[in-house]
């Protein structure tokens, strides 16, 4: 599961995926800056490992990640090439979720390829590639469905019903996330056309340092216009992050903080946002070797989960000890939990719940 950095060439795309991944993707004052994309498998912060580790007291502590793509910048045109324009929309394509930045400081000093700051503008001029884009594909879908419909296919004619209001959506440049369908319609008939303007979306709203704690005139009207959409909105300034970034100790970045008025730092917020617009969660397995968290996507029956480990996990599935990681916390031990009759056996059809601290039993 990928989570894509996008935006207009020098918004901050890199420095902030430096800050995210420590991996120094190239950073610089002029656009097209990143041609391939940069791929970073970034940690995901969770205070609940901490207690876990206090508990505990493994020989290691492994967190959960998430890969974090920095892709070039689009330019007006891209969906008809322009630019890097083919590679970026493929690129795009094959992520999950999209983390859009958009340039909400003023800085004489910092170029802007549209000449001025206005994140509504760099917004509206993004989407419509993406909306073009995605344009071109439900038409090409639409051209094979439409004989299959003439001739009286029945399932051709609720997927043509459907990609006809799709269509209409994207004319009227609205992305189709915002598109209300039923979870079967956008199952059967949108799915497969991974569509770029179905992914989830959060605006990252890139502001100076004065505005990182507060808000700007800028991202307000972010805010406003993302209304309607189905999309979330963080506002961070990219450039103190990549000072927080630089700092070695835990107790400088708290005090640095401290200084600006942050309780974390931004780049925390924005991978935990990150997992969240994936549809990930977490459980845990805590011994003495180590303690784990390990990513599922939401909704995971606990074989599935169990997969994650080894696929054998999976196959031979007999059984999962469950342990709430309240309870877990509260009780202090693993055995103090059995001995309070809080550990639970579940079968098969269990969904498991996010921070659930789990044991599995199986045999292949």
């Amino acid at each position: 599961m990928k989570a894509g950095i996008v935006g207009l060439p020098n918004v901050g795309k890199s420095t902030l995926f430096n800050c995210l991944s420590n991996a120094k993707a190239q950073s610089a004052n002029f656009p097209f800056c990143t041609i391939e994309p940069n791929i970073g498998v970034v940690n995901v912060p969770d205070p609940r490992l901490k207690q876990l580790e206090a508990l505990v007291v493994p020989e290691r502590v492994v967190p959960a990640t998430v890969d974090i793509v920095d892709i070039a910048g689009l330019v007006k045109g891209a969906s008809k090439g322009e630019g890097l324009g083919n590679q970026f929309l493929g690129n795009i394509r094959e992520t999950d979720a999209i983390l859009h930045v958009l340039r909400c400081f003023d800085n004489d000093n910092i170029v802007h390829v549209d000449g001025s700051v206005d994140p509504i503008r760099d917004k509206e001029t993004i989407d419509i590639e993406l909306q073009l884009k995605d344009l071109e594909t439900v038409e090409k879908r639409l051209e094979k469905v439409a004989r299959a419909a003439k001739i009286g296919n029945k399932e051709a004619q609720n997927e043509k019903a459907v990609l006809d209001q799709v269509r209409e959506c994207l004319l009227q440049g609205k992305s189709v996330r915002a598109f209300k369908l039923s979870e079967e319609e956008r199952y059967s008939f949108i799915a497969p056309l991974q569509l770029i303007t179905d992914k989830p979306v959060l605006y990252v709203c890139n502001v100076d340092e004065a505005s990182a704690s507060s808000s700007n005139p800028h991202v307000d009207r972010v805010k406003e216009i993302v209304a309607a959409e189905n999309a979330q909105v963080l506002v961070l300034a990219v450039a103190l992050e990549a000072d927080i970034a630089e700092l070695e100790s835990f107790e400088e970045r708290q005090l640095f903080l401290e200084d600006v008025g942050l309780d974390e730092p931004g780049a925390a917020k924005l991978i935990r946002k990150a997992y969240e617009l994936l549809k990930l969660e977490t459980y845990f397995t805590a011994g003495k070797k180590e303690v784990r968290a390990w990513t599922i996507s939401a909704g995971s029956s606990a074989p599935q989960a169990a997969g994650v480990i080894h696929t054998d996990f999976e196959k031979g599935f007999i059984r999962a000890e469950v342990i709430a990681f309240d309870d877990y916390i509260a009780l202090g031990s693993e055995q103090k939990v059995k001995e309070a009759g809080k550990m639970r056996v579940e079968g098969k059809e269990y969904i498991v719940k996010d921070g659930d601290v789990m044991h599995f039993r199986f045999n292949v």
